[in-house]
């Protein structure tokens, strides 16, 4: 595992440190961000302009590529890296979290008031599911097993078990792979999210000897050999620490998934509708149990403030869509936002940053002729200006997207630039 991270330095005022996470597609410097790379597309952005930002790496989404255009197509073309023409760390996730939406989803229209029953549904369901706005599968079964749903491109029956999803992850051939698990819904009540938790830690079991069948199985076959196996080059499995809002599911849940000594740990369940405090709270309650020796990930979790106060506990990346999507809407990040928030000086006005973004879509912008953010040297705050991205988006013209998207992300990998030389110094 020494060769696949690398701790550099550590803080002596909290548990952040400096690292590097080493793949076949490169190296991670640490604390990084992941950005959000859903259907191996980071949106809006060619791969030449992914290399000028200077982004890290990227997460693609296990769930949607099985949907379309399926694990097996990417594995043909000779992996997601290949077939995406995207030269970068990747990690996956295992397809976890949106199948367990459909549950969560379904269980609201139907009146359930906890989610343990859906685990007893015995009929066919076809109701639509919204996740995260993206495409809306049938869910057909939950079981104790994995989760079966029907593709809406084709009507195709999907199924995703721990096994499944570890085959899946192999054929996309990202560098680093999640655990299946259950992502717990908030609020749930502590009998259900110890039961969830139980579940992961049942199926990381699953993966960890999965991963194990398909090593020896390879080995003993001989590199002559072909086989439908083949590991892609160097896949990490992270385990997945879950408990929901509950500190004492939370310690257990990490306890167990640390012990079980995969190149990774990640922890899950975190940003899903619970306030910044308890959001905090689950990542300092498990802090103490977190792997020395090993990268830490935090799934979901990307707002500026919130990376700023959680490398102090010893994570190491992040991955969110926040960044991206807020691009799209034409919300701008401002450098002088990271600076304030970095030095602790910024106003908190209605759970909001003051002045902290630009929301270019508003009139005010129509004929202001200033740089889109005085702070910012990147590209696109070189060469345009705020009238211009605003026309554009006032147009729906494609090209305002992917100029938002190049100073959101280009804003994020200058904070962790900050961060890291930062923790460096002493400061953090």
């Amino acid at each position: 595992m020494s060769s696949f991270f690398k701790v550099l330095h550590k803080s002596k005022k909290s548990k952040a440190r400096l690292g590097e996470i080493k793949t076949d597609h490169g190296i991670i410097k640490t604390p990084g961000f992941i950005a959000a790379a859903t259907k191996g597309t980071i949106k809006s952005l060619s791969p030449q302009l992914i290399k000028e930002i200077g982004i890290q790496a990227g997460c693609v989404n296990t769930y949607h590529l099985v949907t379309h255009p399926g694990a097996e197509i990417i594995e043909k073309a000779g992996g997601i890296h290949k077939y995406a023409q995207l030269n970068i760390p990747l990690m996956s996730d295992s397809g976890g979290f949106q199948v367990f939406s459909l549950a969560r989803k379904q269980n609201q229209r139907s009146n359930i008031k906890d989610q343990k029953y859906i685990l007893n549904i015995k009929n066919s369901i076809t109701k639509k599911a919204n996740i995260r706005g993206e495409e809306q599968p049938l869910l057909v079964k939950i079981s104790e097993d994995g989760v079966k749903f029907r593709s809406m491109f084709d009507g195709k029956l999907i199924e995703f078990t721990p096994e499944k999803s570890m085959e899946f992850q192999r054929k996309i051939g990202a560098d680093i792979n999640m655990a299946f698990d259950e992502c717990t819904y908030y609020p749930s009540t502590h009998e259900y999210a110890e039961k969830a938790m139980e579940r992961t830690h049942e199926w990381l079991e699953r993966c960890v000897n999965f991963k194990a069948r398909q090593r020896n199985f390879l080995s003993q076959r001989g590199p002559l050999h072909s086989t439908p196996y083949t590991l892609q080059p160097n896949q990490y499995l992270y385990g997945v620490i879950q408990g929901g809002t509950f500190e004492d599911l939370r310690k257990k849940s990490a306890e167990f998934v640390v012990s079980q000594d995969t190149p990774g740990v990640a922890i899950g369940g975190v940003s899903v509708g619970e306030t910044k405090k308890e959001m905090r709270d689950q990542v300092r309650w498990v802090s103490d149990y977190l792997p020395k020796d090993r990268p830490v990930h935090l799934l979901g979790v990307g707002q500026i403030d919130d990376i700023i106060d959680l490398v102090k506990y010893g994570i190491d990346t992040f991955d969110c869509v926040e960044p991206t999507r807020l691009a799209r809407m034409g919300t701008l990040y401002k450098m002088s936002n990271v600076k304030l928030q970095m030095t602790n000086k910024f106003q908190i006005t209605n759970n909001k940053f003051e002045n902290g973004e630009i929301d270019i879509t508003r009139g005010i912008y129509k004929n202001n002729l200033e740089k889109v953010d005085e702070d910012c040297d990147c590209y696109v705050c070189r060469d345009f200006t705020k009238s211009y991205l605003h026309h554009l988006f006032k147009q729906r013209e494609i090209l305002g997207y992917t100029l938002a998207t190049f100073h959101n992300l280009w804003v994020m990998e200058k904070l962790f630039e900050k961060i890291r030389k930062w923790i460096g110094s002493g400061l953090i």
